[in-house]
């Protein structure tokens, strides 16, 4: 049996000098952020401010230092302030920053995408993930002269106007808008099903029939929990959508490069028509791309009608970041240890939950992993999600920041292993995860038992 050493509650950290900057960024500021979710407001305490990152570790304004497992949000598969990164981009910045005009650092890494990813054949790059789905979601109906879109309730695509939509009632719904700002026509030409269900798919495309131009789907869907596919759902997409002349956009902002190089696509041997990636190809820097074949890419201006442009597309620092980042993935054995790594981490949990019939799922595919309070062996679909469940990802938090563990400020987000978390390090964030569980299911803190389960990296189930 895997033992705790503590199941006391830990005193906060000192937050004085981030609760000040918070306080000085209100005033500057909406919510004193720049996006939401960093305001803190689906756990306890104010924003950390952040004053550096190296390797597996942050520290904030209050030089608390934490193993980080948000990695900005995913891109930094490497860690923080890697060495290789770090110089390339130096070198390059020697001769500028910006240049509004080709360089051979474009040429390189986009020769360093295509040649090592069947899927794609030619690439247009970009300043973000939300901006390559918005260029693909225009390419697509440009290339099919078709203009509804459909999305899957629980995959977020970025704060596009189209995509920022919820379900309605009913099997197959217009979407609703989910954001103030959002024109009810805009929302109208987009299509929501429920993820993991085929007869809502098939509906869609009878209801609509010659009428959707794309199918968007995060293949992996990890914006909203973990939310993992049967691989049989998602060759039916790719079989409906063929059948139906309707492009199929992977959205792989987050599984992209992270699962493996080749992304989700790969990890499935799935070819979807679009596919669409973010900043962990400029190595966390502000960086997207899409790529398709290069029929559906001739589309794209100036060599076709679809417009689509950026002074900062293709900038030489992201570029220069990118190509150190992907050349470091494409090391033998990159991806493999970086599984393994994390399988034993999440195992080691689920068994130490387990043991205490604590009510904890841990999805994991690759270096990705969520941690569920639920009893739900697995949860595929947003509806799943228990809300309730979010207040003890909320003292969960709290306690780990206690302990020196930083997690996204959010249980519906999901965590990230890097290459520079190691055995040693990763054996640290177990202790103080452990002990926090205690705290968290403490017998004052009523627990509404349950088991723990392990959803294995068996994508072919």
């Amino acid at each position: 049996m895997i033992e705790s050493k503590d199941k006391i509650s830990k005193p906060d950290i000192s937050r004085a000098k981030s609760t000040e900057l918070y306080n000085k960024a209100k005033t500057y500021f909406p919510g004193g952020v720049n996006s939401p979710v960093r305001a803190f407001k689906s756990v306890y305490g104010t924003p950390l401010f952040i004053k550096k990152g190296d390797g597996a570790y942050l520290w904030d304004a209050d030089d608390n230092q934490f193993i980080d497992f948000c990695c900005s949000w995913g891109p930094l598969i490497l860690g923080h302030n890697h060495p290789a990164i770090r110089e390339k981009v130096i070198e390059v910045m020697q001769n500028g920053m910006s240049f509004g005009a080709p360089t051979a650092l474009e040429n390189e890494l986009a020769e360093l995408i295509i040649s090592n990813n069947p899927f794609i054949e030619k690439i247009r790059f970009n300043s973000s993930g939300t901006e390559a789905v918005m260029s693909a979601i225009r390419l697509a109906r440009g290339y099919t002269k078709r203009d509804k879109i459909l999305k899957f309730e629980g995959c977020y695509h970025g704060h596009v106007d189209a995509l920022l939509v919820k379900a309605g009632s009913g099997l197959v719904t217009f979407g609703e808008t989910s954001s103030a700002g959002v024109p009810k026509a805009f929302a109208d030409e987009t299509i929501v099903v429920a993820l993991n269900d085929k007869e809502a798919l098939a509906k869609a495309f009878e209801d609509f029939k010659d009428q959707i131009a794309a199918v968007i789907m995060e293949p992996i869907p990890a914006n909203n929990g973990l939310l993992l596919q049967h691989t049989e759902f998602l060759q039916y997409l790719r079989e409906i959508c063929t059948a139906n002349g309707t492009l199929l956009i992977f959205d792989e902002v987050i599984s992209g490069f992270r699962v493996g190089f080749a992304g989700a696509a790969g990890l499935y041997q799935i070819k979807p028509d679009i596919i669409t990636y973010g900043k962990i190809i400029g190595g966390g820097l502000p960086v997207g791309a899409y790529g398709a074949s290069a029929q559906i890419m001739s589309s794209v201006s100036p060599e076709g009608p679809v417009y689509q442009a950026g002074t900062l597309s293709g900038n030489p620092v992201a570029m220069a970041a990118g190509i150190a980042q992907l050349t470091e993935l494409l090391k033998p054995g990159f991806y493999e240890d970086q599984n393994q790594r994390t399988k034993d981490f999440v195992n080691d949990i689920v068994e130490y939950a387990s043991q205490r019939n604590y009510p904890l799922v841990i999805s994991r595919v690759g270096s990705i992993f969520w941690l569920a309070f639920d009893t739900n062996a697995v949860i595929r679909k947003a509806e799943d999600i228990d809300p309730k469940s979010m207040d003890h990802f909320k003292k969960l938090h709290l306690e780990l920041l206690n302990r020196g563990v930083y997690m996204g400020p959010s249980g519906y987000e999901v965590g990230f292993v890097s290459a520079a978390h190691t055995t040693a390090i990763l054996d640290t964030a177990k202790q103080a995860i452990f002990e926090s569980l205690d705290v968290v299911f403490s017998p004052s803190q009523p627990s509404p038992g349950g088991r723990a389960l392990n959803e294995q990296a068996d994508f072919r189930e």
